[in-house]
């Protein structure tokens, strides 16, 4: 149990010490630094985490995959509560933060000054700055999710939730969640999700929300992966699904799924969330659109990779092509009202396997560097069993 002592205007003494573990190079475990003074200015917050959960993304920086400034604290999907305030901070929704909150928060933080933040861009700032990606500089060492706290700073999108939902649901809302609201918002700009034939290549946290919410909208959807477990999942809540790998006569071919949206009256797909980043499954997705459709690129795919698509099928389909990357205050608030009221029918907390204690971190990465589960927990409040 931590406490907290106001001694100053801005700054705030926790005790006992909040604790960030640094992420220095691959290879390397993670090490413990203590940050017991924490100045806040105005806007800002100090939040003790809940729960954080491990994102592809880290697993990828670990393995030394993206190019990264460390030292840094990893971590940007997690739940927590406010714990100090400071002058004029508010939420999302523009009402005061309050001490206690049960908040989640953006993976960025944007100036809402710049032109791109003032084109509705926020996402890609002038002076972008991300949780779980900067390196620790002094004032804020608490910058990622795998610590006990978090400083919220300025410009961060901070979102109350609600009491009852499970920390395991909600942790993942400030990535996977509102990067799936952002694709389906960039696909209804185009067309209409209601009785829509959908195929979402890849069965991860984004793809299965994404595949969720657009049945939640009247949608007829596909969701393609090649492990079993994660399309038994998406069949859980409505979801036709395929095997990427499969081959003749395998009934689990993506042909006898689309065969499957004809025979509902749905005679074409029109929009294509791809999720993985694997060049192969870009294709698939852009050449299953009908006349009209949409593909939207959420999946990271490698830095100098290449898909080798027809213009003139594009063309004569009128296919648009749209990327989406992060998302805007409002797509998470509207992510932490889906997940409000759809936890109960869609399970999303069995999709996080084990819970590691915060000093296990390389442990909690290594397990979910197996790809065994959607995501791996690490709760800064537990203690190693």
């Amino acid at each position: 149990m931590h406490t907290v002592q106001r001694v100053g205007a801005l700054d705030v003494i926790v005790k006992p010490s909040p604790v960030a573990m640094v992420w220095n190079e691959p290879g390397r475990p993670h090490d413990a630094i203590a940050a017991p003074g924490v100045r806040l200015s105005p806007g800002e917050a100090l939040v003790e985490v809940e729960l954080a959960t491990i994102c592809e993304s880290d697993v990828r920086m670990v393995r030394g995959e993206r190019q990264v400034t460390t030292p840094l604290v990893l971590g940007h999907e997690q739940v927590g509560r406010v714990v100090a305030i400071g002058e004029g901070a508010v939420r999302s929704d523009g009402v005061p933060l309050e001490l206690g909150d049960r908040v989640v928060w953006s993976v960025t933080v944007s100036c809402g000054e710049c032109d791109r933040c003032l084109r509705g861009l926020p996402q890609r700032c002038r002076s972008l700055a991300k949780y779980g990606h900067e390196r620790v500089h002094r004032g804020w060492e608490l910058s990622g999710g795998f610590a006990t706290h978090v400083q919220l700073r300025a410009g961060t999108e901070v979102v109350r939730v609600s009491e009852e939902v499970p920390s395991r649901v909600l942790a993942p809302a400030s990535c996977a969640t509102a990067t799936a609201v952002a694709a389906l918002d960039a696909a209804s700009a185009r067309v209409d999700l209601a009785s829509t034939g959908v195929l979402v290549t890849g069965a991860g946290l984004v793809g299965l929300t994404a595949a969720a919410m657009a049945i939640e909208a009247g949608a007829q959807v596909i969701v393609s992966d090649p492990d079993a477990a994660r399309r038994a999942f998406a069949r859980g809540f409505g979801a036709l699904t395929a095997d990427p790998a499969a081959r003749p006569p395998s009934p689990e071919r993506l042909a006898t799924a689309l065969a499957a949206l004809e025979a509902r009256d749905v005679p074409e797909v029109l929009v294509a969330v791809e999720t993985t980043g694997i060049p192969q499954s870009v294709h698939t997705a852009v050449g299953a659109l009908g006349v009209g459709g949409v593909a939207l690129l959420v999946g990271n795919v490698p830095p100098g990779s290449e898909v080798c698509l027809d213009p003139a099928s594009l063309t004569r389909r009128l296919v648009t092509i749209s990327a989406v990357h992060d998302y805007t205050g409002a797509q998470l608030r509207r992510a932490v009202a889906f997940l409000e009221r759809s936890w109960r029918n869609v399970p999303f907390d069995e999709l996080v396997g084990a819970t590691h204690p915060l000093a296990e971190v390389d442990d909690a990465i290594a397990e979910a560097a197996t790809g065994e589960f959607v995501r791996v927990g690490v709760a800064p409040g537990r203690r190693p069993v």
